[in-house]
């Protein structure tokens, strides 16, 4: 952590509060609320001050006044949904990956249908040239231009180039597995085109004026990442970014907001906040003190790991984050929430505390790092009441029940998988919960029924156990009521069926389960040499799985919640 003491720098660390509390201060103060207004006193602070992001001046020192509900927003009445890894989403207009357009015309035929919500994978900004992983970004702040739908691009009709990149881009769309770079550069040529066209539009520039600083500076770095080779911390001198193409970035970014504010025009998007980001990507460029780039988070030796995990993302560090008023982090959340009305937060333990490795060691030799839990709870409640999103924390693991406990009284939904739970669906799944039957690091309905899943790991030389595969879908099968001859057609829906009768407040079903697909989207423990993570197409496109009878069966069973 680079501490020069025993004891961590706690000078200029944030005053967080509950909205209403009483909170005893020696002497005379002043609060310059987020309005401008100005109050001050002595003694304890007003009960009444409102929610929200203030200035504390007391004795020597002014610090953040952070006023949090300090529970979240809650979903109300009970929901139902799809859950899509959206690169995999491909219809007729897609250009070789699922776009915003599609998530938009999705989000539309499933409310037609009575879904609620559709919930994706991170749409966090990659690196260039970094990992197809979402859960290895190089921002959480601001988001991947990948996924934008070129049809909706300001001028793209005119573009000459268009016939020849359309005719590419369909013969991307026939092909199983999703390429990203080619994908980019089809796109990329046709944004810039329109850039260059681009005329001055007042939305552009407001959308600019009033967006965080730190977009300016995520479009610098991403600028900059054009000239230089290599991640950030190898560059010698530091070029200046053109203006012309940091507002290119800014331009984007806009064209992406834009495009989610419509994806959620007719159902809760739900968005996916990874646990960290790219040692060589943009947030590590704009807060490299905030980071501890001499570590890694993973996980400890343990039954299922003997060797441990190393996930490769630096830490927060924790001491530099509360010193910095929690700026990354509000930002953080903001982004996740800006267009969604609801966010999965990944591995919602990291909030607590990360298993830390120094770098070059190896998972065994880390240590846990505590972090405010306390703090950052109420910072996520404020985020979540002022946008109106709900929360759900991925609890998966080992986690004390004390803290799924606290999760609970703040709000933070629990995330339930058939997979994982000792009783079936129903009154003892809790109300404050997701239900789900997997995610995309775990067996799909068809892989673990037909027994594909544990052959692809074993294929591939990882150590499955085969035995616990075998338990859990003789579970799931006695639960379900099901035959072990039972059609892949009727497991699929009896497995919804039995999902559907979670007493949960959201239930969510994948894509890649009602169309019976094998192969889940990530096998943790592989790389892209050995496996096709993060880029394997759906069997379907757009428009097939908005016609396919058991799709729409398999919604008919959520709706109906029974």
């Amino acid at each position: 952590m680079g501490a020069d003491a025993s004891q961590p720098d706690q000078t200029g660390a944030p005053l967080v509060v509950r909205a209403g509390a009483h909170v005893e201060l020696d002497g005379a103060w002043e609060v310059e609320l987020e309005s401008g207004e100005r109050r001050s006193g002595k003694g304890a602070l007003p009960r009444e001050l409102p929610l929200g992001y203030h200035h504390l001046a007391h004795g020597s020192q002014t610090v953040r006044l952070i006023v949090s509900p300090g529970r979240c927003h809650l979903p109300g009445a009970r929901k139902w949904g799809w859950a899509v890894q959206l690169y995999a989403l491909r219809s007729r207009a897609s250009w070789g990956m699922g776009d915003l357009g599609d998530l938009t015309r999705l989000g539309d035929w499933a409310a037609g249908r009575g879904a609620g919500m559709v919930m994706v994978n991170p749409l966090h900004a990659p690196r260039p040239g970094g990992e197809a992983s979402p859960y290895f970004p190089s921002s959480r702040c601001w988001y991947d231009p990948t996924y934008l739908d070129m049809s909706q691009v300001p001028g793209i009709e005119a573009c000459p180039e268009l016939p020849r990149l359309r005719a590419e881009a369909d013969q991307l769309n026939a092909e199983p597995l999703v390429d990203r770079t080619r994908v980019w550069e089809l796109k990329s040529a046709g944004l810039e085109w329109a850039w260059e066209r681009f005329c001055d539009d007042p939305n552009f520039e407001e959308y600019a004026r009033r967006s965080s600083a730190s977009l300016p500076t995520y479009a610098r770095f991403a600028a900059l990442s054009e000239i230089h080779e290599g991640p950030w911390p190898t560059w010698r001198e530091v070029a200046a970014a053109p203006p012309e193409r940091v507002r290119f970035h800014m331009w984007l970014q806009w064209l992406l907001d834009c495009q989610l504010a419509g994806a959620g025009r007719s159902v809760d998007l739900v968005t996916d906040l990874a646990v960290g980001v790219d040692p060589a990507g943009a947030d590590t460029w704009m807060w490299p003190d905030c980071f501890a780039l001499g570590a890694r988070v993973g996980a400890p030796p343990d039954a299922f790991n003997p060797e441990g995990q190393d996930w490769g993302l630096p830490p927060l560090d924790p001491w530099r984050l509360a010193a910095a008023g929690f700026e990354p982090f509000v930002q953080t959340l903001r982004a996740a929430l800006r267009r969604a009305r609801g966010v999965r937060v990944d591995h919602v333990m990291g909030l607590f505390r990360l298993w830390w490795i120094p770098s070059g060691a190896s998972p065994a030799d880390g240590a846990y790092v505590r972090y405010p839990a306390s703090e950052l709870l109420d910072i996520l409640a404020l985020e979540s009441v002022r946008a109106q999103a709900y929360v759900v924390g991925e609890d998966l693991g080992t986690v004390k029940p004390s803290i799924r406990a606290e999760l609970a009284e703040r709000g933070v939904l629990s995330y339930r998988l058939l997979w994982f739970e000792p009783t079936p669906p129903g009154p003892d799944w809790p109300g404050l919960s997701m239900a789900a039957v997997t995610t995309h690091d775990l067996p799909t309905v068809a892989g673990c029924w037909s027994g594909a899943d544990v052959a692809e790991q074993q294929a591939l030389g990882l150590s499955p156990d085969a035995s616990d595969a075998v338990a859990t879908r003789e579970r799931v099968a006695g639960w379900a009521g099901l035959c072990p001859d039972a059609e892949m057609g009727e497991v699929i829906l009896r497995v919804h069926r039995l999902l559907a009768s979670a007493s949960s407040a959201l239930v969510v079903a994948t894509l890649d389960d009602a169309l019976g697909v094998e192969r889940r989207p990530n096998i943790p423990g592989t790389t892209a040499e050995v496996r096709p993570n993060w880029c394997l197409a759906l069997p379907a496109s757009l428009e097939e799985i908005m016609a396919d009878p058991v799709v729409d069966e398999v919604g008919r069973v959520l709706d109906s919640g029974a």
